[in-house]
């Protein structure tokens, strides 16, 4: 059965020290037994506390090894109660916040700490939407003038998949796109829509080679300008995009970087009708010991663009 705290005080009581912290991470890493990340042989020796060699390789490793937390100089409860943070906010945490709550001695520490956080958020392998699906394209940045699928210094063109259940909203995928071609709605939608889903679009000529891809195709309304309302699952959720972005963050997104905040919207969206908090504590940190290790250095200059027309 998973251990799920349920309050803030219940979470520091499960976890009060640096060996209750990694005892957790081996258990959610290794449910079936430390394996050797080199060889993935499972004959291995502990050396002292979660410090491990292989057997047949050789090769030493820790619990956090090859993980979010690899190398970090922080205490583990520290990471733990960024986590439970994070988690338990509705609206998420702002680097500033998280700076004073736990203490940190610098702004860029929190910083970095919430960029890794959101890589974590995005679970690998994770289903593509299927369905009955509502695609559409927003600017994020502000309005822009001009002709659809342009690019304009400042912003950036989201596409937003929508889920549909009914008259409600389902699960949701956002992919930050160069322009509105063919060439990079195509593959971009199908990165995060099943073949063979319903596909709703406006009447934009791009979406037209749709059924050549295996998905069906039905055009809501011929009218293709972009801003319209013609989606307004879609619409409803580019608002709360563009309204969290501004509550949360001021607006202070750069579009290298806004891969990552879109990450944490459709992580918090997917899971708003979760009951409990725990349960996002536990799979975040489920996510976070799978995750390759992300250095600084590669979070400043934030995720490159690719142009498809050019890849």
């Amino acid at each position: 059965m998973v251990d799920l705290p349920r309050t803030a005080l219940q979470m520091r009581d499960r976890f009060p020290t640096e060996e209750t912290c990694r005892v957790y991470l081996r258990e959610l890493r290794w449910p079936e037994g430390v394996t050797c990340p080199a060889c993935a042989a499972r004959d291995v020796w502990e050396l002292q506390k979660s410090i491990f060699r292989c057997a047949s390789c050789k090769h030493d490793f820790s619990v956090t090894s090859g993980t979010l937390f690899a190398d970090t100089h922080k205490p583990l409860r520290l990471w733990f109660e960024a986590i439970w943070d994070v988690t338990n906010q509705k609206s998420g945490a702002s680097a500033l916040g998280l700076q004073r709550i736990l203490g940190l001695g610098s702004y860029r520490t929190a910083w970095n700490w919430l960029h890794k956080l959101r890589r974590a958020m995005v679970r690998p392998g994770r289903d593509r939407l299927s369905g009955v699906v509502e695609i559409d394209e927003v600017f994020i940045g502000g309005p822009r003038p001009g002709k659809r699928g342009r690019g304009a210094a400042g912003k950036s063109l989201v596409m937003i998949a929508v889920q549909t259940d009914g008259k409600k909203i389902g699960r949701i995928r956002m992919v930050r796109i160069a322009d509105a071609s063919a060439a990079n709605l195509l593959p971009a939608l199908a990165q995060i829509v099943e073949p063979g889903t319903l596909v709703q679009t406006d009447g934009w000529k791009a979406y037209s080679g749709l059924k050549k891809l295996g998905y069906s195709h039905e055009v809501i309304r011929q009218s293709a300008e972009l801003g319209e309302n013609l989606l307004p699952k879609i619409n409803l959720t580019a608002s709360l995009l563009k309204r969290w972005l501004l509550g949360t963050h001021q607006g202070a997104v750069r579009p290298d970087h806004l891969d990552y905040y879109l990450d944490e919207f459709t992580f918090r969206f997917n899971r708003r009708t979760s009951k409990s908090r725990g349960l996002l504590f536990y799979r975040l940190l489920q996510q976070a010991v799978v995750l390759e290790p992300v250095r600084g250095k590669d979070l400043i200059g934030g995720r490159p663009l690719k142009n498809a027309k050019t890849t």
